[in-house]
């Protein structure tokens, strides 16, 4: 091949370096945890290509980069996001119609996420401050201020069965009805260049972050409800990490809280990022879980089964991190009346630690993983 023309040569030896990275990180225990690394690897990879590939700052368009194929983040099992990269200056036109989800939001970013620094919130708000029309469309148009670089789109869904999707596209203005750059080797150059950077940079970012956060944070607790990590003014979060043998289960109670249209617990890999949400039952919206008649619910976090419907699987993993989720609240939370307690109990005696204990069958909890299923496969792209 002439030299000229090896242009993935840098994605090549980007996708190595990856592997390093994933295949010598310092929380690997065991084969199973190997394995998972070399499947967030893959996911790590698509997203890079996707990045540099299908962006395209002359006709902007919201992608899908992060869902069940390539998590990251900590991505929550409940959203679908959407990602445009903006340029300053320019005027934008965000257009859709808005589904029946929980939660719908809009925040502009300032630089992004690396291994040592957090990206800048410019912009945040949600649903509620766009002009619905009377059959859910809207409209709204945005001037890229300075500094801007991306807007990030969430649509979460609090109940998986009942709620649907809207639809939404962002268009510039001023280059309506022109034809696509076209194809040269210093454009496929630079898209294999920001690949390769994109995809060390994000496996970086997302090893680092976490310790940022959570780590900093005594094993097995969980903080108080506070504003998220470069969220929204109308988020909260809760968040930790738990450490728990296969005889130990981490008891969570927290107070259901109606002031907001979404609230949820999950749990996440040491890989900072979802665990199968699909096929296992890592994670529990408000509209999912039993909350109890006291008002609170209560979830235990464990590998074994305790036969309650409010179980939180490990799914093997010995250590992973912890989050609690409000959107689209009402008022601010406080610790007394809406936040967390969280007690490590031998498996043996999680029953006496739930006063509401109330079981189901295997068959029963089957019929939820099935629900969880149909339900990803209709809410969720890749």
């Amino acid at each position: 091949m002439s030299e000229s023309w090896d242009l993935t040569r840098p994605l090549r030896e980007a996708i190595a370096e990856a592997e390093e990275l994933v295949a010598n990180a310092p929380f690997i225990r065991t084969e199973q945890d190997r394995l998972e690394g070399y499947d967030y690897l893959a996911g790590r990879i698509r997203m890079a290509m996707q990045m540099a590939f299908d962006y395209d700052l002359d006709r902007p368009l919201f992608v899908n980069p992060t869902h069940q194929f390539s998590r990251q983040g900590l991505d929550n099992p409940d959203a679908i996001y959407f990602n445009a990269f903006l340029r300053e200056g320019v005027e934008y036109v965000v257009r859709g119609c808005r589904g029946t989800s929980a939660d719908l939001s809009f925040q502009v970013m300032c630089g992004q996420y690396t291994a040592d620094s957090a990206a800048t919130s410019l912009m945040a708000f949600d649903d509620r401050e766009l002009d619905l029309a009377a059959d859910g469309t809207f409209e709204f148009t945005y001037v890229a201020e300075p500094g801007a670089k991306s807007m990030i789109v969430r649509e979460v869904f609090n109940d998986w069965d009942t709620e649907e999707r809207g639809t939404l596209t962002i268009e510039r203005t001023d280059t309506l009805g022109r034809p696509a750059r076209p194809l040269t080797r210093d454009l496929l150059a630079k898209k294999y260049d920001v690949a390769a950077r994109s995809l060390v940079g994000s496996i970086q970012t997302w090893f680092a972050f976490p310790h940022f956060f959570q780590y900093k944070e005594p094993v097995n607790t969980l903080t108080a409800p506070r504003s998220t990590p470069g969220g929204l003014a109308s988020q909260r979060s809760s968040i930790g990490h738990y450490e728990l043998d296969d005889d130990q289960a981490l008891v969570i109670t927290v107070p259901r809280c109606d002031d907001c249209s979404y609230q949820a617990a999950q749990v996440g890999s040491d890989w900072y990022a979802s665990t199968d949400y699909e096929t296992h039952q890592t994670s529990l919206t408000k509209a999912q879980a039993v909350t109890d008649p006291d008002g609170r619910m209560r979830f235990v976090v464990s590998e074994q089964d305790p036969g309650i419907a409010n179980w939180l699987e490990t799914t093997g993993h010995r250590t992973g991190s912890l989050m609690l989720r409000w959107q689209r609240l009402e008022r601010d939370l406080t610790q007394d009346a809406d936040g967390p307690t969280v007690e490590v109990v031998p498996f043996a005696d999680v029953r006496s630690h739930l006063p509401y204990y109330s079981p189901i069958s295997a068959e029963e909890y089957a019929a939820r993983i099935t629900a969880r299923q149909r339900a990803v496969a209709r809410r969720m792209i890749s």
